[in-house]
């Protein structure tokens, strides 16, 4: 399933919250597609699963993104797919597409996580955040060595409807733009 559909694709939005958002080198623009991504996954009907990390302390969703938030899924561990509360049915027969911060922590610590689980996950490149770009660079040609597929916003979101001729078609070119 290198092409995933957007009813077969859960989008997880890993710790884009208030008081990382600023530590960020390009948090700004991750945010945006990370945006780009969730009304376009919503549009489409892909489902969408955000994640907190030590809200407590970290803050809450950042407000561009707070609308997909409804439930968040607290967190203590990295990995979000160790937290209690993480709901690990929604995994199952989906492709996986990640954003979040921080991309060479709990982003890769959840992609391993997921790829050793025999997962499809599909990293957005420009949808991930670290404080320093070296640490984004080197989280990503990790994650790809093991298996993750690495892709862009646009990529996820023009794949999610294959054509000129998908109904949505207008709505996505939009979201792009």
């Amino acid at each position: 399933m290198l092409t995933p559909k957007p009813e077969s694709s859960l989008l997880l939005l890993i710790d884009f919250q208030t008081r990382l958002a600023p530590a960020m080198e390009g948090g700004e623009a991750a945010i945006a597609n990370a945006r780009r991504l969730a009304e376009g996954a919503r549009l489409l009907g892909a489902e969408i699963l955000v994640t907190e990390q030590n809200p407590e302390k970290l803050g809450p969703t950042v407000p561009a993104l707070a609308e997909f938030a409804t439930a968040p899924v607290g967190k203590m561990c990295f990995d979000v797919c160790a937290a209690p509360l993480f709901p690990k049915e929604k995994l199952e027969s989906h492709a996986i597409v990640v954003a979040g911060f921080e991309t060479h922590v709990c982003v890769l610590q959840t992609v391993l996580a997921l790829l050793e689980q025999g997962r499809v996950v599909l990293v957005v490149a420009d949808a991930v955040g670290s404080r320093r770009s070296q640490n984004k660079d080197f989280a990503l040609r990790r994650m790809e060595l093991f298996g993750a597929v690495i892709v862009t916003t646009e990529m996820v979101l023009f794949e999610w409807i294959g054509g000129a001729d998908h109904p949505r078609f207008r709505d996505i070119s939009r979201l792009v733009k």
